[in-house]
């Protein structure tokens, strides 16, 4: 896949492309489905870093990190900066979370508020990280899991390095 612009995003069938600060407005046009999804960066510029994001807390936690980290986690030629899943495998067990769930965690935990969504949190400590782009893919057939695992795979070994706001694997 080409992780370089929406129109090749589109071409693998992924939807939405919808501004953060609209699905804090409306969220209904998120499906009920399992499935993937990417947080898209597309200024022409690097982000300017917060030091204190605006990402809530989980398990009491602090989500920020020293911006050395996110100038070192970022990844020039893409505009993907997180993968994610809902649905599928987690832990062993199955997980019933759908894209609107999934994604409405992540959402909220962008808020500051206390929330089960602690993998992507970097992208809260962008200016403005409410101008960042969100779709989704459905996938009806295919463990979501197994489809985040090979959409990071195949960005790693085109960048060397996973997308940023990906901490693990």
């Amino acid at each position: 896949m080409n992780f370089k612009t929406v129109e090749d995003i589109r071409k693998e069938g992924f939807q939405g492309f919808v501004r953060i600060a609209e699905l804090y407005q409306d969220s209904s046009l998120l499906p009920h489905e399992k499935g993937v999804y990417l947080v898209l960066y597309r200024e022409d510029q690097k982000p300017v870093f917060l030091e204190r994001g605006s990402g809530g807390s989980h398990k009491g936690k602090n989500p920020n990190v020293p911006i050395s980290t996110l100038v070192s986690a970022w990844v020039n030629d893409t505009i993907v900066l997180y993968i994610g899943q809902a649905g599928g495998k987690r832990g062993g067990k199955e997980s019933n979370a759908t894209l609107q769930s999934r994604i409405k965690t992540y959402l909220s935990f962008g808020r500051g508020r206390k929330a089960g969504h602690w993998g992507g949190r970097l992208i809260w400590q962008i200016q403005d990280s409410q101008n960042l782009i969100v779709c989704w893919k459905r996938t009806e057939k295919e463990d979501p899991k197994k489809v985040e695992e090979n959409l990071i795979q195949e960005f790693q070994s085109i960048y060397q390095k996973r997308p940023f706001a990906n901490l693990q694997d």
